[in-house]
């Protein structure tokens, strides 16, 4: 007999040899119908794999992220062996599930795939899922492996076999089709009850631009037909407000192929959106004991090479500004921080004068390609709320904390309500990829572990993932339609503190090196707005939106009432506008509905003879009668209320 631990603690007696299947059984039968992979030790394997020896077990549904990966992986085999059926010969290279579905990379000779064939490949895995095809599992050797695919000719499988040592080496087979994989899959193909081919793109196989390009097609699969519409309406509604659509008809920003791809234009409507965003954070900053910087929008080479960005991101950056003065060097910076560490060595530094915390909004310069912008997502030029802290060993812990709370806070108010810290430690088994000592890095993930744990945030731990010179924080958030965004993020780094010699005096009357936590709550003011207007489909909250009130006179007999609301207004700091086109009320209204304006303030001649107005807000309707004052009461009551939660 073998113990098993369940997710809840409790531990469970079973024959040695038992699979994940028999255990869901065991519990109940609705959750062994449901079962698509097991968890055993930290692993994902088969639900029929056995399990010998004693297991903490976590048994995978739908429910799990790693049950869809598991469920999506396996379609992607599904979707391999329907396209080989349709087109035989056809050579695959990789077919891994992604956040939303999975994608194939396939090579299909002289052939191109369009999405006119979409629909045949979508019969024709529902036609296979109705065979209930088992996934088979075969470790097989090398020698077997390659004689496999070189009688089939497939040069990809080929080609990630001489990566791969004999005797690990595994073939999944389902009905006709048999690929390399190292697993885990579903039970049998008649779990996929829903599928939809969503496009196709070109890919280099292994990024190589020397290689031929392949057909990546990217699908995705449910286990309910229910699930897939849904699937489908939640992507309608992203197109809706998709933020380069809404950018567009709000008026927010453009881009000019005269000034250059990638390179956004702030329009006067973004601009406001942009400027309130930063002294949101700007008053934040102070209260938090941050002292603001500016530093130029360049530096010299030396300066990149000293910090080490200029071999991470020489090649991602623009040419280099040649001055008339032989090896006199510029670059367009790509990062604040080195200029920040140059700011601390303008002066010495006392243990007393610790923490240091310097912000700034520092436009950065990458050169990216350009098939990867996309919007202001992915841009060339772009602001980071960043700023850096210099802090002791011992502090490192205690300012973690104090970022924690300015990120909660700023995500709080914005309406980002969903979001995990992800939580990025050091490979233990390959510290040689890191720089610093193990007391150190010790010191740093222990106070960043205890950090979250304190703010009792929800997180996930990945090992690996940690920078180069020290552990971080990342912040995943969930926006309205579900989708996940990484925008805030908390680092700690020893490495620039050594390459720039940073030192303080300390305590002991040495020197010591200071400890530099990065921080950026936004990440990035274009990305953050990105993610924000498709969040809240445009309809921003009151104290951020660009256009707050349209006033709107029935007839040009209340303007000069009109323009009496708005000076009054904008004495309040309310922004809006006076609608003074001849046009209907009807239309005006609908015109400020579809702008998304916040408030709409009629007036006419009832509201003029009795100095008040007729208010509507935007989505809800009428709201009645108010006086001016009243209404600018109502309004700041509203922003209040927001800022007080």
């Amino acid at each position: 007999m073998i113990k098993i631990t369940l997710p809840d603690g409790s531990i469970r007696e079973f024959p040695k040899g038992v699979t994940g299947f028999e255990i869901a059984s065991s519990i109940s039968e609705g959750l062994a119908r449901n079962v698509l992979a097991a968890k055993v030790n930290g692993e994902v394997v088969e639900s029929n794999r056995p399990i010998n020896e004693d297991a903490t077990v976590q048994l995978l549904t739908w429910n799990d992220q790693e049950g869809k990966a598991t469920f999506w992986h396996s379609s992607a085999h599904l979707m391999a062996e329907a396209i080989e059926a349709l087109h035989p010969g056809v050579q695959f290279g990789i077919g891994p599930a992604i956040e939303n579905g999975f994608y194939y990379d396939i090579d299909l000779g002289d052939k191109t795939l369009s999405q006119d064939e979409f629909a045949a490949i979508e019969k024709k895995m529902l036609e296979l899922t109705k065979e209930k095809s088992a996934y088979q599992r075969q470790e097989i050797s090398k020698a077997d492996a390659i004689d496999f695919f070189t009688k089939k000719g497939d040069k990809y499988k080929l080609d990630l076999l001489k990566d791969l040592p004999d005797g690990s080496i595994t073939f999944y087979h389902q009905g006709n089709f048999t690929d390399l994989c190292k697993g885990p899959h579903i039970p049998n193909t008649g779990f996929i009850k829903a599928v939809k081919l969503m496009n196709v793109a070109g890919a280099y196989w292994r990024g190589d631009e020397k290689s031929k390009q392949l057909t990546r097609v990217y699908a995705i699969t449910f286990p309910k037909q229910k699930e897939l519409t849904e699937y489908l309406e939640r992507l309608e509604e992203a197109k809706k407000r998709d933020h380069r659509k809404l950018g567009k008809e709000l008026e927010l920003f453009a881009f000019s192929e005269k000034v250059g791809a990638g390179l956004p234009l702030w329009l006067p409507k973004g601009t406001l959106l942009r400027e309130r965003l930063e002294q949101f954070m700007r008053k934040a900053q102070i209260k938090a004991g941050y002292s603001p910087v500016v530093t130029p929008h360049i530096g010299s080479k030396q300066l990149y090479v000293t910090s080490g960005h200029y071999d991470k991101y020489g090649a991602d950056s623009f040419q280099p500004i040649r001055t008339p003065n032989e090896d006199e060097e510029f670059f367009l910076k790509p990062m604040n921080c080195p200029h920040h560490c140059e700011i601390y060595k303008t002066k010495p530094r006392s243990y007393r004068d610790l923490p240091l915390r310097l912000a700034e909004f520092g436009t950065v310069y990458r050169y990216e390609q350009s098939g990867e912008l996309h919007g202001l997502t992915r841009v060339r030029g772009f602001t980071q709320d960043d700023a850096h802290i210099f802090c002791r060993p011992d502090q490192v812990k205690e300012e973690f904390m104090k970022v924690i709370d300015l990120v909660i806070y700023t995500f709080k108010t914005l309406g980002f309500d969903d979001y995990t810290a992800q939580i990025s430690l050091r490979d233990p088994e390959n510290k040689a990829k890191y720089i610093g000592s193990d007391e150190l890095w010790e010191k740093a993930e222990q106070a960043i572990i205890e950090a979250a744990y304190e703010k009792n945030l929800p997180t996930v731990t990945e090992l690996g993932e940690a920078a180069f010179y020290g552990p971080k924080l990342d912040f995943m958030v969930r926006d309205a339609l579900g989708r996940k965004w990484q925008l805030g993020t908390i680092q700690v780094d020893y490495n620039l503190p050594e390459r720039f010699e940073l030192e303080y005096n300390g305590s002991d009357n040495e020197k010591h090196r200071p400890v530099m936590i990065h921080r950026a709550p936004f990440g990035s003011l274009e990305r953050f707005v990105a993610v924000l207007i498709e969040h809240c489909a445009g309809n921003f909250p009151l104290w951020l939106s660009p256009e707050q009130v349209a006033i709107l006179p029935i007839s040009e007999k209340y303007q000069d009432y009109a323009q009496q609301v708005y000076d009054r207004l904008m004495q309040e700091e309310i922004r809006g506008y006076v609608d003074n086109r001849d046009e209907k009320i009807g239309r005006k209204i609908r015109d400020a509905e579809v702008k998304k304006v916040s408030y709409m303030l009629i007036v006419g001649e009832k509201e003029q003879e009795n100095e008040i107005v007729s208010v509507r807000k935007h989505g809800e309707g009428d709201l009645g009668n108010m006086t001016v004052d009243l209404f600018v009461e109502h309004f700041k009551n509203i922003i209040a209320e927001t800022f007080a939660q």
